[in-house]
């Protein structure tokens, strides 16, 4: 597994890199905001791993609070096509009526990819979503660390981890992309 990104040499801000990955994430959200998820799979690799481990709490310690074989989504690029699918039948009652979402994606760092990434990100993200008009809104605030790919000239995520910062979740269901 490749080195976490604290062991990484970090990229400059402004720089050329870093300004191409700000144009991803951003574009990434706005995206997403928007439903355009055929769009949205057109980013990711073909070997893109997509994982939410679910988070413990720990006594005096946020290290290792993630767990290592419990996800909420631990997917490919095969299982977030079917997903999408899924969005567009009438059997996608998480989200029937769709959501509302505004996902803020903050604190980006960029650092020196490996051999599988040209570079490797983290951010913040806060996500606002409600549905309906009778339910309470959702607020998941989360960090991300990303690979990114260039691809055709493009990049694209490779990899996703992302650590939500709750332990117990207060959504009614997690059918969105983080």
């Amino acid at each position: 597994m490749a080195a976490s990104a604290d062991d990484r040499t970090l990229l400059p801000y402004g720089g050329e890199i870093y300004n191409a990955v700000l144009d991803f994430l951003y574009r990434e959200a706005e995206i997403l905001d928007e439903r355009r998820h055929d769009e949205w799979l057109a980013m990711l690799t073909d070997d893109i791993r997509y994982l939410v481990p679910v988070r413990v709490t720990s006594a005096h310690s946020l290290a290792d609070s993630a767990l290592r074989d419990m996800a909420h989504f631990d997917e490919d690029l095969y299982s977030l096509r079917k997903r999408v699918e899924r969005f567009a039948t009438e059997h996608a009652w998480a989200e029937d009526p769709p959501s509302r979402t505004r996902r803020h994606v903050t604190n980006v760092r960029c650092y020196e990819g490996d051999s599988d990434a040209d570079v490797v990100t983290r951010s913040n993200l806060l996500l606002f979503r409600s549905r309906g008009d009778i339910h309470d809104h959702d607020l998941l605030s989360a960090t991300r660390t990303d690979a990114l790919r260039r691809e055709g000239g493009r990049l694209k995520l490779a990899r996703r981890t992302v650590l939500l910062d709750e332990s117990v979740l207060r959504t009614q269901n997690l059918a969105v992309f983080l």
